[in-house]
């Protein structure tokens, strides 16, 4: 499993360019949270943690869903 770090650069599975913001928790739940931002257009996303180190299903083959650059 990756570290998961504020300031590092990831690229999405699609091809996007994500830049960590912070660390968070659900203000509810208490869920860790990502806080993170598209490099290109400036978006700024929350995505649950146990997420960021899911693989996914692209055309048969298990990726990470964000892979650490």
């Amino acid at each position: 499993m990756q570290k998961i770090t504020p300031g590092r650069i990831y690229r999405h599975y699609k091809g996007n360019l994500y830049k960590i913001i912070a660390l968070a928790k659900h203000s509810e739940t208490g869920e860790d949270m990502i806080v993170y931002q598209n490099t290109e257009k400036g978006d700024i996303w929350v995505r649950p943690a146990y997420m960021w180190n899911e693989s996914v299903n692209v055309d048969g083959k298990n990726v990470l869903r964000f892979q650490a650059l």
